[in-house]
């Protein structure tokens, strides 16, 4: 996959798939950390036991905004790097679907469609990526979503074909 791009290269890759993360493990003590910080202790996350006897998935699986919140991470080690920008802002999210659940101890990886770019402003880039969240060894995948944030660069770095 490409590593770096500049500002410039950014448009012509509107349409195509510019990255793949690495795989992460979503294991127990993960969901477990993201069920403290959420304060969201739903027996089908945290109770291992319990979430086999009486739920339909078999054991614990991960909370599906915990696998959301995992595209920070996949970003980082799966989209090429701006080399002018500053600094990324997360804008939000146009839809959100969370297709499959992540049982406890599969790996997941994101797949990051850039759907459109476009200046706002003298320093802001606005991309959407279609963003598609595999879970390994299964068909369906854990999420999928537009998922829009904010590329910040000096407004002297903007392509002047672009102004």
């Amino acid at each position: 996959m490409i590593r770096e791009i500049s500002l410039a290269e950014v448009e012509g890759l509107v349409g195509t798939e510019v990255g793949v993360s690495d795989w992460m493990l979503v294991d127990q003590p993960v969901i477990d950390a993201f069920a403290d910080a959420t304060s969201d202790h739903q027996f089908i996350h945290v109770d291992p036991v319990r979430a086999a006897a009486e739920s339909p998935f078999g054991g614990p699986i991960a909370h599906g905004f915990l696998t959301l919140s995992l595209l920070s991470a996949m970003n980082f080690s799966g989209l090429p790097k701006i080399r002018e920008q500053t600094m990324g802002l997360n804008y939000g999210f146009d839809k959100v679907r969370f297709v499959s659940p992540v049982k406890s101890g599969k790996r997941v990886r994101g797949h990051f469609v850039l759907a459109e770019a476009r200046f706002r402003g003298a320093g802001m880039l606005m991309t959407t990526y279609d963003v598609t969240v595999e879970i390994e060894e299964e068909k369906k995948p854990a999420l999928t979503a537009s998922w829009l944030t904010i590329v910040q660069f000096d407004p002297k770095d903007r392509p002047h074909e672009m102004a």
